[in-house]
């Protein structure tokens, strides 16, 4: 897809990202009996009005970006599109990626593309799957280890049970699993190559729940991506988004959830002022009513996909899901105090000494995403959302039994409702079941940019709290 310029048509879907001169060599071909492939989805998302992503008078340095994208890499992606809402994290996202599949590294790039179908693979992303599996042959890879895991190198199926455990329960890794990958013999991974593809498998689990949470459709050129018919007279004058998107709840109710959180937080600022210090003990006990409740949060829709079988032969033991770390009556793994093992301290030095650049690139890529903010909260400026970033970033490490011990998490509740929580937790653990209705029922009056970055908060976060359990494990082996 090229993204639109000067030259560029007004039109809906598809045809928004195409020039003029395209557009007339495609309706000449169908003129002549030509099928022409349409995209099956209107824009970039199923969940966002195209509109507001390819708004007129692109700002300059989104524009910018959309240009370098394609010129690197002939086309502008939908996730590109939707991340480009924020194009400060968009830069360092591109950057982390660019060296993840494109860079000197331990692994060689077909590798690199099949480690990322296997991460996709787990949370069933049709999406991310057939992408690396064009790049994947692009880059010179086999073609019959496409034909499903059990066809591709012994080396590379070894990774699938960290593979799945990544994905879904990653308290569960032990230094025992880094031991069974690096021991002696012909399929034996080296730290370094293992470093790779652990920062690979965790970013691709990651960018499905991105995928997932923002309802990024399927390119044209993907399988499941177009049909070959006309569009409906519905299709080019509204927008599925719109339908029963953010900005069609404006009633009262709507508006109060706004003001009661801007209640919250002034209310929670002031607290925090006048509040005496409060005890380990105390803190840790909210952590653990916090921790009780996440089990409570579950969706009430759930979205239920059919696998297409070109995703589906990547995947071994596909009932191994997400499940709550802590349920009543069972042993559970102690709680991973963030405090013990951080990123700062102990993740990104170990990623950096064995896999130089990638640990920089991650630790801007988290900081940005954390720090990021324009001080709007809906029709409001000039405010303060810093306690609110802090309350989803510990909420999605909550849920992946990461505490931090100088953190007060009645703010989560607080505020985080529950529509929100939902949201989140489906989003980061379950993302396949992700459904349009939860992405609308929660801050209905705020602008889909705020939710787009909401699920970038998501994908970060998500990704970090992986990386520790990892990092941590490897360090274990080492020591």
């Amino acid at each position: 897809m090229m993204v639109a310029d000067s030259e560029s048509c007004d039109a809906p879907g598809v045809q928004g990202y195409l020039p003029c001169k395209s557009l007339g060599t495609l309706r000449s071909k169908e003129d002549r009996g030509v099928k022409i492939p349409r995209q099956l989805g209107r824009g970039p998302s199923s969940f966002i009005p195209v509109e507001e992503i390819l708004q007129e008078g692109v700002e300059s340095a989104q524009r910018r970006l959309f240009i370098e994208a394609f010129v690197s890499t002939g086309r502008v992606d939908n996730i590109t599109m939707v991340m480009g809402l924020h194009p400060e994290y968009l830069t360092s996202f591109w950057k982390t990626q660019y060296l993840l599949l494109r860079m000197d590294g331990p692994l060689p790039y077909h590798k690199r593309h099949y480690i990322a179908i296997m991460a996709a693979a787990r949370h069933q992303c049709s999406y991310l799957v057939g992408f690396h599996m064009g790049e994947f042959l692009q880059v010179g890879g086999d073609p019959e280890w496409l034909r499903g895991l059990q066809y591709a190198p012994q080396k590379l199926r070894n990774l699938n049970e960290i593979n799945k455990i990544l994905a879904h329960r990653p308290w569960l890794i032990t230094k025992e699993h880094i031991e069974a990958l690096l021991k002696t013999g012909d399929n034996s991974w080296s730290l370094a190559e293992l470093i790779q593809a652990l920062v690979l498998l965790t970013h691709y689990h990651s960018l499905a729940s991105f995928v997932f949470g923002c309802g990024i459709n399927l390119e044209i050129d993907q399988e499941g991506g177009h049909v070959f018919r006309p569009p409906s007279p519905r299709s080019c004058d509204s927008s599925p988004a719109s339908e029963d998107g953010v900005n069609s709840s404006s009633g009262s109710d709507a508006m109060e959830e706004v003001e009661v959180l801007m209640e919250r937080m002034k209310l929670l600022q002031e607290c925090q002022l006048e509040e005496e210090a409060v005890t380990q003990e105390e803190m840790e006990t909210r952590f653990e009513m916090e921790k009780r409740e996440s089990l409570l949060v579950t969706p009430s829709d759930i979205a239920e996909h059919s696998l297409p079988p070109n995703v589906m032969c990547f995947v071994e033991d596909p009932e191994f899901g997400y499940k709550d770390f802590t349920r009543r009556g069972e042993q559970t793994p102690p709680t991973f105090r963030a405090q013990d093992y951080t990123w700062e301290d102990h993740g990104y030095s170990l990623i950096n000494r064995l896999y130089p650049d990638v640990g920089q690139l991650l630790d801007e890529k988290f900081q940005v995403v954390y720090n990021l903010t324009y001080n709007t909260i809906a029709m409001h400026s000039g405010v303060d959302t810093s306690m609110l970033r802090r309350a989803i970033w510990n909420y999605v490490h909550c849920v992946f039994g990461i505490r931090y011990d100088d953190y007060d998490y009645r703010e989560v509740n607080q505020l985080l409702e529950r529509s929100l929580k939902i949201y989140i937790k489906t989003v980061a653990c379950y993302p396949e079941k992700a459904t349009k209705r939860m992405y609308t029922h929660f801050w209905r009056h705020f602008k889909h940019s705020e939710k787009v970055h909401i699920n970038l908060l998501l994908l970060e976060a998500r990704m970090q709290a992986a990386l520790l359990y990892a990092l941590r494990a490897i360090t274990r082996y080492m020591t």
